[in-house]
């Protein structure tokens, strides 16, 4: 009795330190507006290369399947909103920077975070303040009445302070303080889950397009973004927290000038992520990850459960962790769904739901119906589809490590 006493004892010790070893995770993510990948891979950036040096770097895209039901333009409030909500516009329903009838269906990071750690603390640091009160919609009915704890954003309408110039260096004085306000929050007030917004760069990119005033611009971002690292490391030296960051851009600029944006073209679709995490996964080495893919990422990092019905609708795949299956294509002929993927993992089967409603979309509710399973490894199925007559279909892979889905439309003869 006694060693079995010892036994529970040890065992409940070694459970005691292995939770106290346990590290708080947080996260923060910063949209470095309008900067394509060329130019961050061209141009000497020290602390950029700092935190791929101790992390990882990857080319991206925007702008949704090219031709397809979700091309999305590549325009910056539309690249924001994707990657809150792990989805493309066909989804989220913002098309441009007027944010004038968001789809809170979708839901952003923020608002799953909150459902999932009621008691943990958000934040946003932005020039802008549709940020915070159009897209992520603070305290909106229609937004789930998410409250974003600390913000600290408008200083655009504050033209006393940061007294507006044509050469716009207005803006990177607010980006400026939109940073300090970041490193203070940081070493402070460690918020759980923080987005950055720096616009600056994009201004340049506008006004002087491939241009010596858009390098500086990008070079002054560098020093920026080395300050929320210090601060970042500082938190994890000090105190027993583990910190995702990510640092990513909304779009690219056109091949003739650098001064435009928008369009399908490759250069204003290619963006790049820097993280300071080193072990991104295969799916993020082998196939070509989009702004889609930060969602999942942080959701997964921060231990949050995507509820079902929202996950079926995420665009996105997580870029850290095991994922099973990639790249999804479809095609539909004679009552039949032609289905294949790549399969990322061994181990498994792949359940196959399809519904010919979207509900979900006006907050409703999709009834799918289980038409298959098959092993990841197996690649391919045939889905019949007959007993389901419809002009549209939306198909979902669950795996066992991440979910995928596809939309057909038929043309109306």
């Amino acid at each position: 009795m006694n060693q079995y006493k010892k036994i529970t004892t040890l065992a409940l010790l070694l459970l005691s330190i292995g939770a106290m070893a346990q590290k708080n995770k947080k996260a923060v993510f910063i949209i470095a507006d309008g900067i394509p990948a060329d130019v961050i891979e061209r141009l000497a950036l020290p602390h950029i290369n700092q935190i791929i040096k101790d992390g990882s770097y990857v080319r991206m895209h925007v702008g949704g399947e090219k031709g397809g039901y979700s091309q999305t333009p590549t325009i910056s409030a539309v690249g924001y909103n994707s990657l809150l909500t792990g989805t493309w516009v066909n989804k989220h329903n913002v098309p441009d920077n007027d944010i004038k009838d968001p789809n809170y269906n979708y839901q952003n990071i923020f608002r799953l975070f909150k459902a999932a750690y009621p008691n943990k603390k958000s934040a946003i640091y932005s020039s802008w303040t549709d940020n915070r009160t159009k897209l992520l919609g603070h305290n909106l009915t229609a937004a789930g009445n998410l409250k974003v704890d600390i913000y600290h954003d408008g200083y655009e309408l504050d033209t006393v302070r940061f007294k507006h110039d044509r050469q716009r260096d207005f803006m990177h004085q607010i980006d400026e303080q939109v940073v300090s306000d970041a490193v203070t929050g940081i070493k402070t007030e460690a918020p759980d889950l923080s987005w950055v917004y720096l616009e600056y760069t994009d201004d340049m990119g506008h006004m002087y397009g491939d241009s010596p005033q858009f390098e500086e611009a990008i070079k002054r971002l560098d020093i920026q973004l080395g300050k929320i690292y210090e601060a970042i490391s500082y938190r994890q030296k000090n105190f027993k927290e583990e910190w995702l960051l990510v640092v990513t851009t909304d779009h690219g600029r056109d091949e003739k000038s650098g001064r435009g944006h928008g369009g399908q073209s490759d250069r204003q679709r290619n963006t790049w992520m820097i993280t300071n995490n080193p072990s991104l996964n295969t799916y993020t080495h082998y196939y070509e990850p989009g702004i889609v893919d930060i969602m999942p990422t942080v959701a997964r990092y921060m231990g949050i459960t995507v509820p079902k019905e929202v996950l079926q609708e995420v665009d996105g795949t997580p870029l850290i962790g095991p994922v099973s299956i990639a790249d999804a294509k479809v095609n539909y002929f004679q009552g039949h769904i032609d289905l294949s993927w790549k399969a990322l993992g061994k181990n498994g089967k792949v359940k196959f739901w399809v519904t010919t409603t979207n509900n979900f979309k006006t907050g409703g509710k999709d009834e799918y119906q289980l038409l298959a399973e098959a092993p990841v490894s197996q690649g391919h199925v045939l889905l019949n589809v007959e007993k389901f007559p419809s002009s549209f279909y939306k198909i979902v892979l669950e795996a066992p490590d991440n979910t995928l889905n596809k939309w057909i439309f038929l043309d109306k003869k």
